[in-house]
């Protein structure tokens, strides 16, 4: 993820005090060269994170809302000592890919549509077998599991529990197993989302862990946050079901997928499981559209959390959709 030098920062500042500026004004302000601040600007403008209107002597630089945060500077801050908006759907408003943006998946994609379209079954589900046990172990490890990928794939394939682990991890992982199988035998299912199938992934992920079926009765909090997702569980219901109906009109499979991944964890409906279930929806709606899947296996944990967080606390999707694509692009680079 692109992270701005200080003088870009300094830049950004200056925009969301001054809004509108001239490259001139801002050269005097930050006192560096014409052809440093024109270079910045560019960058911040590829970034999504200023806009430029005007030509010649009019031209002038627009901070563009919500599209920058100083991740460090946020994160140094305590939970208790950041600003928190209140739960809302006002996201379910927004579009989430630019043209640019989903042009851009779509022509990744077409690698991976091209290389299944050579494989046989057999080639296939191997390649399926091997994204199931990473996406599975990392799936887990985010949630804590101590598991390592040897020890997920010894599980998986020999039905080996590691040594001096918890039964519940062995439990956990084998879940996203049998999650995964069942979305690959109903594709279909998913073409269209409803609250039976999330339900199932749901049942699934937690069978075996102590954790209630169903939505929630009881208020939840979120570790490293003072966010807190509805209590009451008629407007759990109907916001669920608002999420749902959302999902169902939007044309872009992948923003479908992603406002899965983000909209049930920020809502979190059920007593726990909410994250992984949400990852497994949104693997569920991208193979039903042929659509590669996402295993997750090189993200970092911390940056997960950090870019869920920044979704819950203040609705800012920019830092996860960038994870997004970059875990997508991984998935097409590294399987099938």
């Amino acid at each position: 993820m692109q992270q701005l030098n200080e003088r870009q920062k300094n830049i950004v500042g200056l925009l969301s005090k001054n809004n509108p500026l001239s490259n001139s004004q801002i050269v005097e302000a930050v006192g560096v060269s014409r052809f440093t601040v024109l270079r910045d600007l560019e960058l911040l403008q590829e970034l999504g994170i200023i806009k430029k209107e005007g030509k010649g002597r009019n031209t002038r630089y627009y901070l563009l809302n919500n599209n920058f945060f100083d991740i460090d500077d946020y994160f140094n801050k305590g939970p208790d000592e950041r600003d928190v908006k209140l739960f809302n759907l006002d996201f379910l408003k927004k579009e989430i890919f630019t043209e640019k943006e989903y042009s851009y998946l779509n022509d990744i994609n077409k690698k991976y549509r091209d290389s299944v379209s050579k494989m046989n079954k057999t080639q296939f589900r191997k390649e399926m077998e091997r994204l199931t046990i990473e996406l599975s172990w990392k799936s887990s490890q985010i949630e804590g599991n101590t598991y390592t990928l040897i020890d997920t794939e010894m599980l998986i394939k020999e039905m080996i529990e590691a040594v001096g682990k918890k039964k519940e991890e062995a439990i956990m992982i084998l879940n996203h197993k049998d999650a995964i199988d069942y979305i690959l035998e109903n594709k279909d299912k998913f073409k269209k989302v409803n609250l039976f199938e999330i339900e199932k992934i749901h049942q699934l992920l937690t069978k075996g862990l102590g954790i209630n079926y169903g939505i929630r009765n009881n208020p939840v909090r979120i570790i490293g946050t003072r966010y807190l997702p509805p209590s009451n569980r008629s407007q759990i219901v109907e916001s669920i079901n608002l999420i749902i109906d959302k999902i169902n009109k939007t044309k872009d499979s992948f923003s479908k997928a992603l406002l899965s991944i983000l909209m049930i964890s920020y809502l979190q409906p059920f007593e726990d499981g909410n994250k992984r279930t949400s990852r497994i929806l949104g693997n569920a709606i991208l193979l039903a559209n042929d659509i590669c899947p996402l295993s997750y296996r090189s993200v970092n944990e911390s940056d997960y959390k950090k870019g869920m967080i920044l979704f819950y606390e203040q609705n800012y999707v920019k830092y996860f959709k960038e994870l997004f694509v970059e875990q997508f692009k991984f998935a097409v680079d590294n399987y099938f």
